[in-house]
């Protein structure tokens, strides 16, 4: 998961607000399952990841409620 975040930040260069950073790691990690069918086996890669950005920001990430 760390080589995918480094990659998209390094393509993208810089962010004008951390909204936008967390924006991409999100959208980042929610990509990672390659089929798009949801598997249980590469949910399970990415469901910690975005259980932690819900608890560090949970102000900033209303839609993590409902996932």
């Amino acid at each position: 998961m760390n080589a995918r975040y480094r990659r998209a930040v390094i393509a993208r260069g810089h962010f004008p607000t951390e909204q936008a950073a967390l924006k991409v790691l999100y959208l980042v990690t929610r990509g990672m399952d390659p089929k798009g069918t949801g598997q249980a086996r590469w949910a399970m890669r990415w469901k910690p990841a975005l259980n932690a950005f819900a608890v560090t920001f949970a102000d900033r990430m209303p839609a993590a409620e409902n996932l």
